[in-house]
């Protein structure tokens, strides 16, 4: 019996230890999907997917980076666009070099005076119906740079997007709750026939097939960028503009380019952070605003502590109130970017930073040196040879100015809405009072997208992120950035990490859930005017670590996903 109790207690133990060997547990539950190959990080899980496709076919990351640009047209209409426009950054590891591609909507360039006293006076028709459309940049600006850079032919790269929108898509919770809440889709005939059936949003799970926007990267993928630009569909865009009274006329139409420059780049902590140079002012934002966290020991914080969120905040702070007063079109302002984002003036801001008392908005001297909206997309791209595309492009608001011109498919822009249309006005310190940022016929306007591509000590990718969210664009950035680099987390911790916000000079501090109630009443003690906040944007980040490729999806937004390539 002894000998039986002394069998069954060995058994016991070896089985209970190895059920603790064998037993898997993770440091967090936010998981990156890992690779070793071409990864591609968007808003929506079809979209990555043909980018993955794109890159299987031999296609570089720009061949896909245009291929997923069209997808996310059909995905996820209110943000991902062919009448939009946005920032890029290209990164050609054979080159080792980094490019910035500025294919942001233009205002049409013959408005006179009248124009802007009228758009200046009418708010609701520079945000909705076909006077709100600024001149599309986004076709212009995935073709010229798949021109310079990409592998593939055009239609080998649209194919798989043209049988996307003709097999068509299922209708997400997502993409109905989008459509119910964007009320500028009914105002526009040919944008209800699409989105809404028996006078009500599509239904989750309805298929809903594109035909029109299948005509139009038909048309795209036989004559580029002048199908788009000078043929058939600049024809329908200028007819349905003069009939219905809106600004852009076949010259604008013909006459818009994409602008190919360098990038803007900060140092952090040993790390090179590249961004967008204006009129991406969200760069700006992010720059500067780790210029001044640096001149702060924040090993000694944890990332949700109220001491990092106070500097975390006051940076923003700063950094905005730059934003709002000097960022503008470069062609028509001479912004003082390398000024703003020196480390001279990080460390004057930095000084006037009271650990324990939140700064008054009135206090901080702008001269030391408009609504916007939050339905923006990013996408991150790699491929297998190390070369990178970061990419946000935006119809501004969600669904833009709810314009679809007839028979294409496509959304306009809500972009006029963007200019400072307050400039001159006297008692007015905001951004709608911007020098930089006024309205002029032409002109590109200030916007915070802010695609970012980071840099080691060795001068290789480390990190490739962005995001939607208007003026939340680079407070979301920020904290990605020093969630990985101060705090050592992983790429999933530092996505998921509670975002806050604050801008200037408003003196609200904006945070997510997620904040302890002891963070929050240390940080009211401070000063700050505390409101909880909807989630903040919608990072898509590739990280380089030691386990390989890293891809995560924010999971602030449905549908979002990693699609890896495969060996």
């Amino acid at each position: 019996m002894a000998y039986r109790n002394i069998i069954f207690s060995f058994l016991f133990i070896s089985i209970s230890s190895w059920a603790q060997v064998r037993y898997i547990d993770y440091p967090s539950p936010f998981h990156s999907k890992i690779g070793k190959s071409g990864m591609v990080v968007s808003q929506n899980q079809a979209s990555s997917d043909i980018g993955v496709e794109i890159l299987n076919m031999g296609g570089n990351a720009i061949d896909a980076a245009v291929a997923v640009g069209f997808s996310l047209a059909i995905t996820l209409p209110r943000a991902g666009n062919l009448g939009g426009g946005g920032f890029m950054l290209v990164y050609l590891q054979d080159e080792q070099k980094t490019i910035a591609v500025d294919f942001r909507s233009s205002a049409p360039n013959n408005l006179i005076e009248k124009d802007f006293l009228f758009l200046k006076k009418n708010y609701d028709q520079r945000r909705y119906g076909y006077k709100a459309s600024a001149v599309p940049g986004t076709v212009a600006g995935l073709l010229e740079t798949h021109k310079r850079y990409g592998k593939l032919s055009l239609k080998q790269i649209l194919n798989p997007v043209i049988s996307q929108a003709k097999k068509g898509i299922y209708v997400s919770y997502d993409l109905n709750q989008a459509i119910g809440s964007a009320d500028q889709i009914k105002l526009d005939d040919e944008s209800k026939s699409i989105y809404y059936q028996n006078d009500a949003p599509l239904m989750e799970n309805d298929l809903v097939k594109r035909t029109g926007l299948a005509w139009t990267l038909n048309e795209i993928a036989n004559n580029g960028q002048e199908a788009f630009y000078s043929g058939s569909i600049s024809k329908k865009i200028v007819k349905a503009m003069k009939q219905n009274n809106g600004y852009i006329s076949a010259e604008d139409l013909k006459n818009y380019k994409p602008r190919f420059s360098e990038p803007i780049l900060t140092t952090y902590r040993n790390y090179k952070i590249f961004a967008h140079p204006p009129p991406a002012g969200g760069a700006a934002v992010l720059l500067e605003g780790l210029n001044i966290i640096e001149n702060f020991k924040t090993n000694e914080m944890g990332p949700n502590s109220a001491d990092f969120i106070h500097i975390f905040a006051e940076a923003l702070q700063r950094g905005h109130m730059d934003r709002s007063r000097f960022m503008g079109d470069p062609l028509f302002y001479n912004v003082p970017i390398e000024k703003i984002i020196s480390k001279q003036r990080a460390k004057t801001l930095a000084k006037d930073i009271n650990l324990n008392l939140v700064t008054k908005s009135e206090s901080i001297n702008p001269e030391s040196l408009f609504e916007e909206g939050e339905n923006t997309t990013h996408y991150s791209i790699i491929d297998s040879n190390g070369n990178v595309v970061s990419n946000t492009y935006t119809l501004g608001y969600s669904f833009g100015s709810g314009v679809t011109i007839p028979g294409t498919g496509i959304l306009l822009n809500n972009q006029m809405n963007n200019f400072a249309y307050q400039y001159g006005e006297s008692g007015v310190i905001d951004r709608s009072a911007s020098i930089g940022n006024r309205f002029e016929s032409g002109k590109r306007p200030m916007s915070t997208m802010s695609p970012i591509i980071v840099f080691d000590k060795n001068d290789s990718i480390k990190l490739v992120t962005g995001s939607p969210g208007g003026a939340l664009i680079p407070a979301a950035i920020l904290r990605m950035l020093t969630g990985i680099i101060d705090f050592e987390l992983t790429l999933g911790e530092a996505s998921m990490l509670p975002r806050i916000h604050k801008d200037w000079p408003k003196e609200n501090l904006l945070l997510e859930r997620g904040f302890s109630k002891d963070t929050i009443n240390i940080l009211q003690s401070f000063g700050h005017k505390v409101e909880e906040s909807k989630t903040m944007g919608s990072t898509q980040s590739i990280l380089i670590s030691s386990k390989g490729v890293e891809g995560f999806a924010d999971l602030r937004r449905p549908n979002a996903g990693v699609a890896i390539q495969n060996d």
